[in-house]
């Protein structure tokens, strides 16, 4: 189980995201990184909860990778929350599955940085809007790490969105510990 990733990645429309599209291209093909589309491989939503249990468990550093919708998550990352997540298994008094794993979350938005900043447009910052996720993963006993971020992804050149699927890769290699490339 050691330095190993799963990715778990929720667009409802990857097709219009060239942001996001860039960012898994660039973790394809890396041994010890698991990439997990929901809305591909739950596109009814009936999520194989045994399944997603099983992933959870054989990987050490988990990336919630999505568009930052409404200050929060895609309608299918939160069922899988929901449903995933259970009392006695990930919390409660027997629940210790994710006791020492690491979330990652990896977000694009089309706001800009200066629009998460308590004087922008959105008044708070984006660690502070991920109040309900990091408290998710304290109860969990994980840790959520600082997330990253993609700002303003519209207006992102092809060449600048190249740039930060570059910075995804190298942030997740060094934040799960492996060297390779």
């Amino acid at each position: 189980m050691s330095n190993s990733v799963l990715v778990l990645f929720a667009h409802p429309t990857p097709h219009r995201s060239r942001a996001n599209r860039r960012l898994i291209r660039s973790l394809r093909g890396i041994e010890g990184v698991t990439l997990h589309d929901l809305y591909h491989n739950y596109p009814d939503h009936d999520i194989d909860v045994e399944r997603e249990k099983a992933l959870l468990g054989a990987h050490d550093l988990i990336v919630w990778q999505h568009p930052f919708y409404w200050y929060s998550l895609p309608p299918l990352m939160k069922e899988w929350q929901d449903r995933v997540l259970e009392f006695g298994w990930a919390y409660g008094p027997n629940g210790h599955a994710l006791r020492g794993k690491r979330l990652l979350p990896a977000l694009t938005t089309s706001g800009s940085e200066a629009a998460y900043r308590a004087d922008g447009a959105n008044r708070y910052t984006i660690r502070q809007l991920l109040a309900p996720l990091d408290q998710t993963c304290h109860l969990c006993g994980m840790e959520m790490l600082d997330p990253f971020v993609v700002y303003a992804t519209q207006r992102l050149s092809d060449e600048a969105l190249d740039e930060a699927a570059v910075s995804y890769r190298k942030h997740v290699l060094m934040t799960a510990g492996m060297t390779h490339e």
